[in-house]
Order: C-alpha cells, then sequence, then structure tokens
C-alpha cells in the first residue's frame, strides 16, 4: 500500500486518500438488495389484499374492509417492533418493511420503546409522535392551505342557485 508524502500538497494527500477509500470500501449488492426489497414488500401487499378479501368475506364494505386492514398491519408491525423482530426482519429485507405502512407503524413504536425508561408521559408518550409529528403537522397544514386556495379560487356556484 502507497503511504502518504507529507511534502506533497494537501490535494494531492486528499485524492489519495479517496481513491484508497475507493478500493476498500464494499461494493454493496445492489440488484439483491433491490430484488428482495421488491420481494417482501410485495408479500406484505399481498398479505394486505390477503387481509381485505377476509373482512370483505365476513361482510365489511370494501373502505371498512380497508380501513380494519391498515389498523391490522399497523398493530402487526408495532407488535413485531415490540419483539424486537421487525429490525430484524427489516435487516434482511431492507426497504421493502420500511415502505408500506408497516414502516410508519415501525417509525412510530421504536423511538417510544427507546424512550421507555424515562417514563410513560415523559418518556413514551413524548416519543411515540416524534416521526410522526412532523408529518402529521405539516400534512395539517398542506391540506389547510389547499382548502384555503380552493375556497378562494375555486369554481363558485351561480348566484341565485
Amino acid at each position: 500500500m502507497r503511504q502518504f508524502d507529507p511534502s506533497q500538497p494537501l490535494e494531492m494527500q486528499k485524492r489519495q486518500y479517496q481513491q484508497m477509500v475507493n478500493r476498500l470500501v464494499p461494493r454493496p449488492p445492489v440488484w439483491r438488495n433491490c430484488l428482495w426489497a421488491f420481494g417482501v414488500g410485495g408479500l406484505i401487499c399481498t398479505a394486505g389484499q390477503g387481509i381485505v378479501s377476509f373482512f370483505q368475506g365476513v361482510g365489511l364494505s370494501f373502505l371498512d374492509a380497508a380501513t380494519a386492514t391498515s389498523i391490522v398491519l399497523v398493530f402487526l408491525a408495532a407488535f413485531l417492533t415490540g419483539l424486537g423482530l421487525y429490525d430484524e426482519l427489516a435487516r434482511y429485507a431492507g426497504a421493502g418493511m420500511l415502505v408500506p405502512i408497516t414502516g410508519f407503524a415501525n417509525a412510530m413504536v421504536a423511538p417510544a420503546l427507546e424512550a421507555r425508561t424515562e417514563g410513560l408521559v415523559l418518556g413514551v408518550g413524548a416519543r411515540l409522535f416524534a416521526v410522526a409529528g412532523p408529518i402529521l403537522v405539516f400534512g395539517i397544514v398542506t391540506a389547510w392551505l389547499s382548502g384555503l386556495i380552493y375556497y378562494l379560487f375555486g369554481p363558485r356556484p351561480p348566484l341565485g342557485s
């Protein structure tokens, strides 16, 4: 391995260091990771469709079945996070576990579990929305602004109707 020469300009040393790092850093198996993420995400979505079909089979409308399915998937992800299994599965599945609604549930529960030693209110309660809080705030503000713009500039009903 080539040694750094302190008499060389700093820019040359940086370039040599970057070349050495590029040679030594392992290349991630991108295609394998993509296939795993696609497969696992597809399995989660297939399971979700199976749950929707189950709820429709017991008499729920499609919208009610979809709502119940979301609740079941969020519960399962939160439960697996609580058991410490979600992170183990995500280590192999990658983004396939993180993209669907299950990733949102994991993102809410994981910080709360890490802070449980601080108590229910200041630990779990305060951390439960650490990730979801900003999403909810910006979602609500965006919805409010969209409604205001629609109200101000949207189509008007004819006068006298």
